[in-house]
């Protein structure tokens, strides 16, 4: 991925996250993610309806690199079924390994290809996804 868009996407998504703020609603899964060797502590909520996750909030205090994966992570969600989800994190989670995987499947997440370089972020990189598992197991 270019430089200039990865740092542009990465700083849109960290000063106007996607899903930021959550809501009062029974019908919400709320999950705790947090990074013990940082501040990264974030509340991600999901709603699942007919198989398929329909919203996706979260707040907390987050790094940027937390903070915009969290962001991405939610606008690449909505709408998506269980098999879909987990295409998703298996992908992702494969690029963050240096492991071979699908660049089309990950669209904007492909911003974080390079993470490997500063093995220290890739907890917060995967920060958002741990959430993700948690889900899955529960659709």
């Amino acid at each position: 991925m270019d430089p200039n868009l990865r740092r542009e996407l990465l700083l849109e998504n960290y000063q106007h996250p996607t899903g930021h703020g959550l809501v009062e609603d029974s019908s919400y899964i709320k999950i705790n993610t947090n990074n013990e060797s940082c501040i990264d502590n974030l509340d991600i909520m999901y709603k699942i309806k007919d198989g398929k996750i329909e919203d996706i909030r979260f707040d907390g205090e987050a790094c940027a690199i937390s903070t915009s994966a969290t962001s991405i992570m939610v606008q690449k969600l909505i709408g998506k079924t269980k098999e879909e989800a987990q295409a998703i994190l298996d992908n992702y989670e494969a690029m963050l390994d240096e492991r071979p995987y699908d660049k089309e499947i990950l669209e904007d997440l492909n911003a974080y290809d390079e993470i490997y370089k500063q093995p220290n972020r890739k907890k917060c990189a995967l920060l958002p996804f741990e959430s993700l598992r948690k889900i899955i197991a529960k659709m």
